[in-house]
């Protein structure tokens, strides 16, 4: 054997080309990019959209994928850093030449990467970046969920619906989501008769917010908006009810990860928070799709699932509604995207490539997201 192979350089050539030929056969496909957060602070948000973004690719694939091709998901993972997302979606474009990319959840990481991608001509699809700053980038940036100023409205109108009249306001001036969501809430609730009888703030990453909690505390609201992710949320609200702060908190999409209700225990019970998705749905479409996923991953879907979900296959019909995957036409048709039937509601993108479409608003009740209402636009 050792006289066949070292006298056969032929053969050895052969089988290299053989190796690179199957190499390349796995690559085959429509390159799609995805840039998440699967490593770091916000973990759960990249893996959690993943997840969606998996499913939808495996359920395309099956069914004959796009154009008679699969699509080629490549997937960058941003470790939550800033800096680290420029760096992927560069790779992606320039190196793996995608011709359209999902993400992110975090607004600040989109318009990190927003700038890149309108330069480079490839459409871009957030699953959850609700900063309204996001699709400003240009018109080859889009997004499957509402924006801030529809969020912070809903939480308004709902802590009215608590027949609240006073609320204060803990904003984490280090996140653009943080910061929109505040505005706009502050903004309606005035707008509607309430007063903001305080505003406090902290910075991600902080770990004691005493201070903040207990200058909140004695202005006595009836309810605390706090637009946080759920790295921090949990150890604010615990801290607030160590205090003797007995006024619900309530909050946006960032609340929506496990480790809300893990970390934060007991002092979550009766909280509220906005978001994209009730898994408690009664559709034909969200059943359908609840039951895709508890049989491929053993569990229920929260709203970065969903977003996921709908973000990849809303890229696939806009390339089968443009019949090519050419970026500049691509980008036409998600821009005339109408009444698409998405999962976590119907999605029609207006001329600010934002689209039209409910919210939900889920409590925390035995230690769950339980369903409250439906919220729309």
């Amino acid at each position: 054997m050792k006289f066949f192979i070292s006298h056969s350089p032929g053969l050895l050539l052969a089988l290299c080309f053989g190796m690179a030929s199957c190499s390349k056969k796995q690559d085959v496909g429509i390159p799609v990019g995805q840039f998440a957060s699967l490593t770091g602070a916000q973990a759960t948000f990249g893996q959690s959209t993943d997840k969606g973004v998996q499913l939808a690719l495996e359920q395309i694939n099956s069914s004959g994928g796009v154009l008679g091709q699969p699509i080629h998901l490549i997937t960058k993972d941003n470790q939550s850093k800033p800096g680290e997302t420029s760096t992927a979606v560069r790779e992606l474009i320039t190196r793996d030449k995608v011709v359209g990319l999902i993400g992110e959840v975090a607004s600040g990481r989109s318009l990190e990467a927003a700038p890149i991608a309108q330069r480079s001509g490839i459409p871009m699809i957030s699953p959850a970046s609700t900063n309204e700053k996001v699709t400003e980038a240009g018109d080859h940036i889009f997004r499957v969920c509402f924006i801030d100023p529809f969020q912070g409205t809903v939480c308004a109108k709902f802590a009215r619906e608590l027949k609240a009249t006073k609320a204060a306001v803990l904003v984490d001036v280090s996140k653009d989501y943080s910061l929109g969501l505040a505005k706009s809430f502050k903004k309606e609730f005035v707008a509607g008769g309430g007063i903001i009888v305080g505003e406090q703030s902290y910075s991600g990453g902080d770990k004691d917010f005493s201070s903040q909690l207990t200058a909140i505390k004695a202005e006595n609201p009836e309810v605390i908006f706090l637009p946080a992710y759920y790295t921090e949320a949990p150890l604010i609200i615990r801290q607030a009810r160590q205090l003797g702060i007995t006024a619900p908190f309530i909050g946006g999409d960032g609340w929506d990860s496990p480790e809300l209700i893990s970390v934060g225990g007991a002092a979550l019970e009766g909280c509220y928070f906005s978001n994209h998705f009730s898994n408690q749905s009664t559709d034909p479409q969200v059943v359908a799709f609840v039951d895709a996923y508890r049989k491929k991953y053993d569990g229920d879907p929260d709203a970065m699932v969903a977003l996921g979900y709908d973000a990849l296959r809303l890229l696939a019909d806009a390339m089968k509604r443009a019949g090519t995957t050419d970026p500049a036409r691509v980008t036409a048709a998600i821009a005339a995207t109408r009444e698409f039937p998405g999962v976590t509601g119907k999605i029609t993108l207006d001329e600010h490539r934002n689209p039209t479409k409910p919210a939900v608003i889920l409590q925390v009740k035995n230690g769950k997201f339980t369903y409250v209402e439906t919220v729309a636009p």
